[in-house]
């Protein structure tokens, strides 16, 4: 990129403004600096890294696949694990559960599950159990742990109402919650950056027309609109199609205050003389506006992105919970706190709820990371 000076007939080569004074890799290395000076957000992007660990593998971490149900467990309670058993002769290492054995409260008329000690089911790592694909096309049977015997109940966070294994329905959920807040801000960000770029480098006229389209927007009451959009999705609609359409309704309204963050630097950033050279150079809208004016506060934009993604999680998991947003046999955090939408089956199996100590750690530790990251996106304050 160049420019051309009339008085002297020479042609000067500019460097992009983010590319100028310290250097953008040294600007970089600064970010990373004081990121890391920053401990919640550091901390918070260890829990989002192991978060999205487990949504890429939830098969081998789960002790048991979806499938698995064993009606003769219904709203089994949490069974604890034990290190080891004393035979009389001597302490021995054994991780273990005790097994259930069922007993009949006549007061109520419910079945109450008891620890068998008599009864052992030992436990352990990379044990063998039902089949599955890994990463989808990778044929094992490995489980990262559960029972040593395949079929054995083994409930440490306790069973739903059909006897499935709430933990690893939570393990499973992961994928979905996590992945359909970070596409559903990819499209954000995606019409965000388009639009506002186009209004804060174009102005006059095309800023107009776009930011009373923003505004529109933003009066709509956000909730409502997501509830009736997601309400109009059919039944008959395939799961997969449900879950791409409620990415979409998600990011209906999350570019809107994106758009108007680069709309503003996009209009102070305009009359540089980098600006400049590219118009001059035969450069299209798009390429100034992603490859010349975007890196300049593409730091600033990377911890909206983190900022935004708790609450794409947050409104998947109401409008699933409220029965409007994805649905069986798709597994998501939302979906499986249906369960627990009775008072009265709270009280009774409140293990139920751990769904939403899911939602609560994943949206604490993006906070966490995008707090770090917007400290951290200007390095040169102190």
């Amino acid at each position: 990129m160049s420019i051309f000076d009339e008085t002297t007939g020479q042609v000067t080569p500019i460097a992009p403004i983010h590319q100028r004074g310290r250097g953008y890799d040294g600007h970089w290395a600064l970010v990373w600096q004081k990121f890391l000076r920053h401990r919640l957000g550091v901390a918070g992007g260890i829990v989002v890294i192991l978060a999205y660990i487990v949504a890429l593998i939830p098969e081998f971490l789960a002790p048991v696949t979806l499938e698995a149900y064993n009606p003769s467990y219904s709203y089994a309670p949490p069974q604890a694990i034990q290190w080891g058993l004393d035979e009389g002769e001597g302490w021995r290492f054994l991780p273990h559960v005790n097994a259930y054995k069922t007993e009949i409260d006549y007061n109520s008329g419910r079945r109450l599950f008891v620890a068998d000690p008599d009864t052992v089911i030992p436990i352990g790592l990379f044990v063998q159990g039902e089949s599955y694909n890994l990463l989808g096309f990778i044929p094992t049977d490995r489980h990262l742990f559960g029972a040593v015997e395949e079929g054995q109940p083994f409930f440490i966070a306790g069973a739903d109402r059909l006897g499935r294994d709430i933990l690893s329905r939570t393990i499973y959920g992961t994928r979905i919650s996590m992945t359909i807040g970070l596409i559903g801000v990819a499209l954000s960000l995606l019409f965000g950056i388009l639009i506002g770029g186009i209004s804060g480098l174009f102005g006059g006229v095309v800023d107009n027309i776009i930011q009373r389209f923003i505004e529109f927007i933003q009066s709509v009451p956000a909730i409502p609109l997501w509830i009736g959009l997601a309400a109009a999705i059919p039944q008959s609609v395939p799961p997969l199609q449900v879950y791409f359409l409620i990415t979409i309704i998600l990011s209906v309204l999350g570019w809107t205050s994106l758009a108007r963050v680069v709309r503003g630097r996009f209009l102070a950033m305009r009359s540089e003389d980098f600006v400049k050279a590219a118009r001059l150079d035969g450069c299209g809208p798009v390429r100034i506006i992603f490859r010349h004016m975007l890196p300049s506060f593409l730091s600033h934009i990377i911890a909206t992105v983190s900022l935004a993604i708790p609450g794409m999680i947050l409104a998947e998991t109401a409008l699933s919970y409220l029965g409007i947003g994805l649905r069986t046999p798709i597994v998501s955090w939302g979906v499986l706190l249906q369960e627990a939408q009775n008072v009265r089956t709270i009280a009774s199996a409140p293990w139920l709820l751990l769904p939403g100590g899911a939602v609560v750690i994943a949206v604490l530790a993006l906070n966490f990371l995008g707090d770090g990251l917007r400290d951290a996106a200007d390095p040169y304050s102190d």
